[in-house]
């Protein structure tokens, strides 16, 4: 299954992420690193709110990696700022999932990213998704 063209796309999911001293770096933004952190977190929420759950796909023998991520810096965050990640699906294939994601302030757009996963087989190489977890992912699209 390919969902690869520009059909319209449901809203996407959102997770609210507070801010704490740990996040950030002597300058008192928040640290480069811990948006990928965050967007992880979006990540992770997003699926289980689909019923897909990291621990059960391990018991399958399949996980997801991520093979790569074009993320851009367009605003700091902040020490007590509550923020929102927000996840949606842009791509899908058998084994490949192409995600957009949004870090937001107030509705305000700190940092946006694309990330590309991959279903991998626990004990190495590509793994094709399950149907039905295919299935999930494509009705996000919609």
């Amino acid at each position: 299954m390919s969902s690869s063209t520009s059909d319209p796309v449901s809203e996407p999911h959102t997770f609210p992420v507070r801010i704490y001293y740990e996040d950030t770096d002597f300058s008192g933004n928040v640290y480069h690193a811990a948006y990928l952190k965050f967007f992880e977190r979006g990540r992770t929420e997003f699926l289980r709110d689909l019923g897909i759950h990291h621990s059960e796909l391990a018991q399958q023998g399949i996980a997801f990696a991520v093979r790569g991520m074009d993320i851009q810096f367009l605003g700091a965050a902040h020490i007590d700022d509550l923020l929102s990640v927000s996840t949606r699906v842009e791509a899908i294939t058998g084994a490949r999932l192409t995600l957009a994601q949004t870090i937001e302030r107030d509705g305000l757009l700190l940092t946006q990213a694309k990330v590309v996963v991959v279903a991998i087989k626990t004990s190495g190489g590509v793994a094709r998704l399950p149907r039905h977890l295919l299935d999930r992912l494509a009705a996000e699209r919609q």
